[in-house]
């Protein structure tokens, strides 16, 4: 009989009870999300998803969005996804990504969605995907992994 190799994944539990607030405020402040025009969408323990509408002068030589506005919403919708899931007071940091462009980013909006694989006392591992919708239909343009450095409160002498 046929049986998973992959186990069944636990919940994410956030060890911050103000995960939300802190993740929405974080985003707030991000200047680069705002140049872009970029919003955050869904949002829950473990998992971060942020949007992004067609504008022209986010695009390359072709009319697609250009790699690296596609790379930096799917960097920050891992680095979000991970600050959900990390302690109080902490923040965030990307110390590592890899994307992979799968197809032409050619959509009316790009959505990133961010994702935990695992939650570390001070590294965070991610995976990330990226689609282009156009007329409803979403294609598949990015993956990536991605390595969160969680950078902890001080503590008070």
């Amino acid at each position: 009989m046929p049986h998973s190799v992959r186990p069944d994944r636990k919940a994410h539990v956030p060890r911050n009870p103000d995960w939300e607030a802190t993740v929405r405020a974080s985003f707030a402040r991000q200047k680069v999300m705002h140049l872009i025009g970029a919003e955050m969408g869904a949002l829950a323990p473990g998992h971060c998803e942020i949007r992004l509408p067609f504008r022209d002068d986010l695009t390359q030589q072709n009319g697609y969005f250009h790699a690296g506005i596609t790379s930096t919403i799917v960097d920050s919708a891992g680095g979000y996804a991970g600050l959900t899931l990390m302690p109080a007071g902490a923040d965030v940091l990307t110390i590592e990504f890899k994307l992979n462009l799968l197809a032409p980013a050619d959509g009316d909006f790009l959505v990133a969605e961010g994702q935990v694989l695992k939650s570390g006392r001070n590294l965070v591992i991610t995976r990330g995907e990226v689609y282009a919708i156009r007329a409803g239909k979403a294609t598949h343009c990015a993956t990536m992994q991605q390595t969160l450095m969680t950078m902890h409160p001080k503590k008070e002498k």
